[in-house]
């Protein structure tokens, strides 16, 4: 089933068509990428101006018109299927934003939580039964909206391609899509593929995930302080990050903190000066901050799980989710500081950083982490396998978690450096750094050094688990790679390819005493600092425009 549409080429046949369908529509110009020139139109005005624009992007004069289906789940399929017909899907994801918000825009979770088996079995059917039907050979991706009471779902869209799921996809299980459909294109079937990551299974045998995945996008507001902050089904955000963890608010906590837009909880202070009716109010709209606005709202107890369901369509599993990190967060602050073991131990499970509870017990995060050592909780790291543990890993692919034990084998015979990625694409930074990283990793092999890659982009390069020695998939932050530092004990790092994101953790490593490989820190601080550059230019004399940095009008 999908959602019953028309394709028009001009702006009278689209309201004709709507007047029979109702409102609202979805409008989709044909050959735009990320939802361009598309929306939703809830009225005939919104409809023309919108229909105006899609039409004069769309390369061929066409915009779709269809029912709108928003505040139903949002539920992908990653599939293969190869020239003999052999099918399996690779990962199935869920949104937690309804249909409604672009999926490059949404907060995905890999696999799905909240769908029952007869739902979960009933989409994967149909995934399969599409793309033997459409006789795809490789990967496809098959978006699914359902309703959230009863068994009726529609078809969103197939995608005969890669999309930016298949690297989402590739990243959380570890299976790799593109390899893997490069290999059917060349008339290998999915029984004659080697499983790169087991060595021992084969491509044929779909992936089954121990852990939770979450995926957050990484939005541009912050450079955009003006720009219109709702989302729709046209994308905007320019990148995203992924983490990994055993428990979905551990995950969620990690992506959070992975993003490096200064938030590390999912406490953020915008609400402090809003009333219980603004901050309710603030509910209807669709932004990238109502994560933090529904953790508000739980926080404050002004509104129902069922009220916040009915107003965001976000499913209460969710919102329950939400729920048990504001709790945890209302015990840390009411310790008055005193942390038990079983407290603490529980905190970190949910993966609150040691900066956060400190904050809130008013200590040093110095004073936290050495108590966290005194009770002995550490990170440990587990592996990513593609099959639940059922096969051991050949593949170093890690995550880190306060509830397992430490599957890293060490090998003490190479040295080791370890290589900071740059985190998610934004504005002002892009693949560039990416490349980067790569190849340091490849000219440090050459050379017989043992290489550590620590990142969490799931749509880079320098996190396929076949590029460095060890990959560990974490945020980029000093607490996070503190963790690595004590478990590996590099014998230097390299920050100089990672951007903002990886100089920003220079002082911090060392302190934990790992060599900083090429230009010190300190001289990578003397260029980028304007006052300090200005002072070697003065003592140089060498001339410059006359230049001031002003904080006032």
């Amino acid at each position: 089933p999908c959602a019953a549409s028309r394709v028009v080429e001009n702006v009278e046949d689209g309201v004709e068509f709507t007047n029979t369908i109702g409102y609202p529509v979805v409008l989709r110009p044909a050959y735009t990428l990320g939802g361009s020139g598309g929306g939703i139109a809830h009225n005939q005005v919104e409809l023309e101006e919108i229909l105006e624009n899609g039409l004069r992007l769309s390369r061929v004069g066409q915009v779709l018109v269809e029912r709108c289906i928003a505040g139903w789940k949002e539920i992908e399929y990653e599939v293969m299927r190869d020239s003999a017909g052999n099918c399996i899907t690779v990962c199935n994801m869920e949104n937690i934003d309804p249909v409604g918000v672009h999926t490059g825009d949404s907060i995905v979770v890999a696999p799905s939580q909240t769908l029952s088996d007869k739902e979960y079995q009933m989409l994967r059917t149909s995934a399969l039964k599409i793309i033997n039907e459409l006789q795809i050979t490789g990967g496809c991706n098959v978006q699914f909206a359902l309703h959230p009471t009863s068994f009726e779902y529609c078809v969103i869209e197939v995608n005969p391609r890669v999309s930016r799921s298949s690297a989402l996809a590739s990243k959380a299980t570890g299976y790799p899509i593109a390899k893997v459909a490069a290999k059917i294109a060349l008339g290998f079937t999915l029984d004659e593929i080697k499983n790169a990551i087991t060595h021992k299974t084969y491509a044929s045998f779909e992936p089954t995930l121990d852990y939770c995945v979450v995926k957050i996008p990484r939005l541009p507001f912050d450079k955009f302080i003006t720009a219109k902050r709702t989302l729709t089904t046209q994308m905007k955000a320019t990148g995203e990050v992924m983490s990994i963890c055993t428990s979905f608010e551990g995950g969620l906590m990690k992506a959070l903190r992975s993003l490096a837009q200064h938030v590390d909880c999912l406490e953020t202070g915008d609400y402090d000066n809003m009333s219980d009716e603004e901050v309710l109010e603030q509910l209807h709209v669709i932004d990238d901050r109502r994560i933090y606005l529904i953790a508000e709202i739980l926080r404050r107890g002004i509104a129902s799980y069922d009220r916040i369901h009915e107003v965001t369509m976000i499913d209460e599993w969710f919102i329950d989710k939400i729920a048990i990190l504001v709790e945890m967060e209302k015990k840390i602050k009411a310790c008055g500081g005193k942390l038990d073991k079983e407290l603490l131990k529980e905190a970190k499970r949910m993966e609150f950083p040691d900066n956060v509870i400190a904050r809130w017990t008013g200590k040093t995060e110095e004073e936290i982490k050495n108590l966290r050592y005194e009770y002995g909780i550490t990170a440990a790291f587990k592996m990513v396998d593609t099959c639940a543990a059922e096969f051991a890993s050949e593949t170093p692919y890690y995550y880190s978690c306060f509830d397992g034990e430490n599957e890293v084998e060490d090998n003490h015979e190479r040295k080791k450096i370890m290589v900071l990625g740059s985190g998610p694409i934004r504005i002002g930074q892009g693949i560039e750094f990416d490349y980067c990283s790569v190849h340091s990793v490849w000219a440090l092999s050459q050379e017989g050094y043992e290489t550590i890659i620590v990142n969490n982009n799931p749509e880079t390069v320098s996190t396929d688990f076949d590029i460095a020695d060890k990959l560990y998939f974490e945020p980029l932050t000093p607490e996070d790679v503190e963790n690595i530092v004590r478990l590996e004990k590099p014998d230097g790092a390299v920050v100089q390819f990672g951007g903002q994101t990886a100089i920003k953790l220079t002082e911090a490593l060392m302190k934990m005493g790992v060599k900083i490989l090429g230009t010190s820190a300190e001289d990578v601080d003397a260029a980028e600092d304007r006052e300090l550059f200005d002072e070697i230019l003065e003592k140089c004399e060498i001339p410059r425009p006359k230049g001031h940095t002003v904080f006032t009008a």
